[in-house]
């Protein structure tokens, strides 16, 4: 059996500080690791490294965006290295930074696949974290995801969750870049009609039929699997629950 490690997107957690507090109970629930953002790690990289070292947590992946990387690839590999990371995501791009047609899209993609290749030097992957607007058919019926993924080394952090939304199967989704993905965003929708946390839950309380996805998940390459909520009332419960729901389906430790 693949031996899967489950991990934690910090932002999750970013309106309940303090940070440390959130790190111990992640320890104490069995999380083996964080996926750390910008503003939790980019000032203090080593202070934030020993912070997960006390408690035993790892950081395979950070987010950092295409314009960190842009305007100083150096501090992001010095970070990167320094964490201990082995996938650097790029994660979003703001609706006035999205082209608006197949070329812009390309355009993108290759400079990411510049960024990958320069990453690849210093050991890192580097790989794209969809949200739904990738989907969305362009004016020649092509879509962002497609192009983004289309150079080699460019690598794919599915996130199940916004895939659902964007209204796509996700095993089918996920099949079709079967050979780009490094990690999966584990994250659950609310069942139709319930609006309450931005119309998210926790793992295995929602809408997604995750038995049913699990063999897509656990035939990939992928071994990183990250738990994330964008908006919990309560991210403990949110930590603690899907964890729980998780190991069980993953067979973890």
């Amino acid at each position: 059996m693949t031996d899967f490690r489950i991990s934690f997107q910090l932002y999750s957690a970013r309106k309940f500080p303090p940070l440390e507090a959130q790190i111990d109970t992640l320890a104490a629930i069995g999380y083996d690791a964080v996926e750390a953002y910008g503003d939790v790690y980019q000032s203090d990289p080593a202070a934030f490294r020993a912070l997960l070292d006390r408690a035993g947590l790892s950081c395979p992946s950070v987010h950092v965006s295409l314009a960190a990387l842009d305007a100083d690839h150096a501090r992001c590999v010095d970070g990167a290295r320094t964490l201990g990371v082995e996938i650097v995501v790029v994660p979003y791009l703001q609706p006035q930074e999205r082209p608006a047609d197949a070329a812009g899209w390309k355009a993108v993609g290759l400079r990411l696949a510049s960024h990958a290749r320069a990453l690849a030097e210093s050991g890192f992957q580097l790989a794209w974290h969809n949200h739904d607007f990738e989907f969305a058919p362009l004016p020649d019926g092509s879509r962002p995801i497609d192009h983004l993924l289309a150079p080699s080394g460019v690598m794919w952090e599915a996130d199940v969750g916004w895939i659902c939304r964007a209204g796509q199967e996700p095993a089918g989704a996920l099949a079709a870049f079967a050979g780009r993905l490094a990690a999966f965003h584990i994250k659950d929708l609310a069942p139709a009609g319930v609006t309450e946390e931005d119309g998210w839950t926790d793992v295995g309380a929602g809408s997604v039929d995750w038995p049913a996805l699990w063999p897509t998940i656990a035939g990939s390459a992928a071994q990183l699997l990250i738990c994330e909520h964008d908006n919990p009332a309560d991210w403990q419960r949110f930590a603690r629950r899907s964890h729980d729901y998780l190991s069980r389906l993953a067979g973890a430790r």
